[in-house]
């Protein structure tokens, strides 16, 4: 493979409503995937998280895409998979932990990489050019080919493509001014609009189950890094898991149990009693109502776990 130049992912920041200068934005939706820069050069491929873990043994079929692109470029998209016509984060995660997938279950949970910007073209950067271009050059690769595709944006009626995003059951829209350039890492420029409210949480330790889920996970308790880099208590979870969800957490969490409490700040005495610690290193995702007057999460509902972010990276999204 040519030797391409590593770029970090470009980051949106969390927004409550849409701008009153939506009409600068171009609109995109929000996909409820993964994040993945593809490198492909010489008909070869690599996937690397927003992380840099290396993804591609994990999604096999998009090695398609090193025979759809011309020359060598770096793309910036959503590995997603669909479940009713729509992109699910919980289908998704019977993917994400396998290295080398069976066939049966590439089959059954076949995936696709929305592709969404141009970074790197022929030789190129187009980091420093405008999202208009970087989108113009992008549709000139026309690909739109089963497993990839390049999904449409919009660069005007941002109420309709919110309310188009709710209707179709999406997590919400994206914003990103027509004449942004691509800040790699950064969080600059870029918005999203959520229909509904995720939060990335660090799996700080769990309680033991009861009836139904005797000798199992019962919840887990959360935290997320406060400003000062302590990691603080934001509540606890107990649904949203099915079985073989609640039999890969404890596998996972049992060589990262610890005596003692990681949390850097105080916690409610009710959950910490029979309380199981963990080495908090284990990033996953929840859905949730609102933040309480106490900084705590209301009825979250967990999603998923989220190899492709690292511990450091989790703090509160408002």
């Amino acid at each position: 493979m040519e030797a391409l130049p590593r770029i970090t992912p470009m980051m949106a920041t969390l927004t409550r409503e849409l701008p009153v200068d939506k009409d600068r934005y171009g609109w995109e939706h929000k996909w409820d995937g993964v994040r993945a820069i593809a490198y492909v050069s010489g008909g070869e491929i690599r996937l690397l998280s927003r992380n840099d873990k290396d993804m591609t043994a994990s999604y096999p079929e998009l090695r398609a895409l090193g025979g759809l692109a011309g020359a060598a470029v770096v793309l910036d998209g959503e590995i997603v998979a669909l479940r009713d016509g729509r992109p699910d984060f919980g289908t998704l995660q019977t993917r994400m932990h396998v290295r080398q997938p069976p066939q049966r279950l590439l089959a059954a949970v076949p995936v696709s990489y929305y592709v969404f910007d141009l970074l790197h073209d022929g030789g190129r950067s187009l980091l420093g050019e405008p999202y208009t271009v970087r989108r113009e050059r992008l549709a000139d690769l026309a690909l739109d080919t089963e497993p990839v595709r390049t999904p449409p944006w919009y660069p005007d009626n941002a109420e309709e493509v919110l309310a188009a995003s709710l209707e179709r059951g999406l997590e919400g829209v994206v914003g990103k001014p027509l004449t942004s350039r691509y800040y790699p890492g950064k969080r600059r420029e870029w918005i999203k609009v959520k229909n509904v409210r995720h939060q990335e949480v660090i799996v700080a330790g769990w309680k033991p189950g009861e009836g139904s889920r005797a000798g199992m996970i019962g919840s887990l308790l959360l935290g997320i890094n406060d400003s000062g880099g302590r990691l603080r208590y934001a509540g606890h979870v107990g649904t949203g898991f099915t079985e073989p969800m609640l039999r890969d957490l404890a596998r996972r969490l049992r060589p990262l149990r610890r005596p003692d409490s990681p949390f850097g700040t105080p916690l409610p005495a009710r959950h910490t009693r029979d309380a199981q610690w963990a080495e908090p290193e284990l990033v996953g995702e929840v859905a949730f109502t609102e933040w309480t007057s106490d900084d705590l999460l209301r009825h979250p509902a967990w999603r998923g776990l989220r190899p492709d972010k690292d511990p450091a990276e989790v703090h509160r999204e408002d």
